[in-house]
């Protein structure tokens, strides 16, 4: 297992090394948000408003301790006519991920864990999991044990083995058959399912996102012996006063809770039915998941991203040491891991704990902007957030939009923000 400082010194080698490729990474003095900026920021969404392909969007950006910008455009209720507004309520989905590994790397913090121990440590329930290694002439699952234990990295960087598309052939099946991330379901009758279900290939051998922060969820629960809903809201949540970041929204805040859209074709926008779209939210369920299931606001939001840019503390409260923020915004993929699913996508860039790191800057105009050593993460129904550490910058981005963003509207906010695209020697 590396230490704790050779993280660190990787960390401030992947910062510095590419600082002078490309504009975009250079530390920006006098700061990155001008009017100029500014206006482009307005004037790219409210672009995408009015090509009818989302309803509503809003942005909030910091820079160096202040806010430099907030605007919001559209509707978060078309129907309603209710504008989109900075105390709307969105569903984040995966962007509730970073916040459970916030939970999780508090417990390492205080020295409940190493990340390379094995998770059947303290789950058995997964100590017997299977890899799934294809059908016999009967149609019968063919199962190998695992070349090496899974280990609490691997699900942290979605290296753990899990699969979790019904599609895949054969085990596709079992999944379904399984059912593990029914909402009725427990985290520990989650984890107990999980670790009668085949695993899609041997820990740490690809990367595959899947049902992994839900089991680090499992994890929080199982070892600081809280439910998971518990530890997060005292542990992180509460001391940050985001008290808008929740898995239920209490019938007085519903008339602030966005409404969701599917996107059917350009400029064509259909508004889902709340008991649809809300159902997860309006009731208390026993599935807590660590991967999806919290909404907030864009403050909230901001607030835990604003701990994140600096080091771990925000406001004189301490989430996590500053060392830990540094070792999760660290890449922990090895280059060995070559099939890494849609994460090349994503840009230039590696997988912390429970974020995406920029590794490189973009090599095209057609890439995703930012700034070596930022991290970031998204959400399915196309929310964003990234914190930019080298120049004190962390931005927030709202929007419920399913498919997740067909539309480039990622890709154009960050341009907005860093300006075009040039390739520097």
């Amino acid at each position: 297992m590396q230490s704790k400082a050779c993280h660190l010194l990787t960390t401030l080698l992947i910062i510095f090394s590419g600082c002078k490729e490309n504009k975009p990474s250079l530390y920006v003095e006098n700061g990155i948000l001008n009017e100029v900026v500014k206006t482009r920021i307005d004037s790219t969404l409210k672009t995408f408003v009015d090509s009818g392909n989302i309803a509503g969007v809003s942005a909030l950006i910091f820079e160096k301790d202040k806010e430099v910008y907030y605007n919001a455009f559209g509707f978060a209720d078309r129907d309603a006519q209710k504008p989109m507004d900075r105390n709307t309520i969105v569903q984040i989905y995966s962007m509730t991920k970073p916040i459970t590994g916030t939970a999780l790397m508090t417990l390492y913090d205080a020295g409940k864990f190493e990340l390379d121990d094995p998770v059947s440590k303290y789950a058995p329930e997964l100590a017997d999991i299977k890899v799934f290694a294809g059908e016999d002439t009967q149609g019968q699952p063919i199962l190998e044990t695992p070349r090496r234990p899974m280990t609490i990295r691997d699900l942290t960087r979605h290296t753990a083995g899990f699969g979790r598309n019904s599609d895949i052939p054969g085990l596709g099946k079992l999944i379904s058959e399984a059912d593990a991330l029914n909402r009725e379901n427990t985290l520990a009758e989650m984890a107990e399912k999980m670790g009668n279900t085949p695993l899609y290939f041997h820990p740490g051998e690809r990367w595959e996102y899947g049902p992994s922060v839900d089991v680090q969820a499992f994890l929080v629960e199982r070892i600081s012996g809280q439910p998971f809903a518990d530890y997060v809201k005292e542990h992180v949540l509460s001391p940050l006063e985001m008290n808008e970041t929740r898995y239920f929204v209490p019938e007085e805040d519903q008339d602030r809770f966005s409404a969701m859209y599917l996107r059917k074709g350009e400029g064509n926008l259909m508004q889902l039915p709340d008991e649809q779209a809300k159902s997860n939210y309006l009731n208390h369920w026993p599935l807590t998941r660590g991967g999806s299931g919290l909404t907030s606001t864009l403050d909230n939001y901001m607030t835990f991203a604003r701990m994140l840019v600096h080091n771990g503390t925000f406001d004189s409260v301490t989430i996590l040491k500053p060392e830990t923020v540094r070792l999760m915004a660290t890449n922990q993929l090895a280059d060995s891991v070559k099939e890494r699913s849609f994460l090349p996508s994503k840009g230039q860039v590696g997988f912390g704990i429970d974020f995406a790191v920029r590794l490189n800057p973009p090599q095209s105009a057609e890439e995703n902007n930012g700034v070596v050593g930022e991290f970031f993460w998204d959400g399915a129904a196309s929310t964003l957030f990234w914190v930019d550490p080298i120049n004190d910058l962390t931005a927030v981005l709202f929007v419920q939009l399913f498919p997740y963003d067909q539309i480039g509207l990622h890709k154009n906010f960050r341009d907005a923000v860093y300006g075009p695209f040039e390739l520097t020697n």
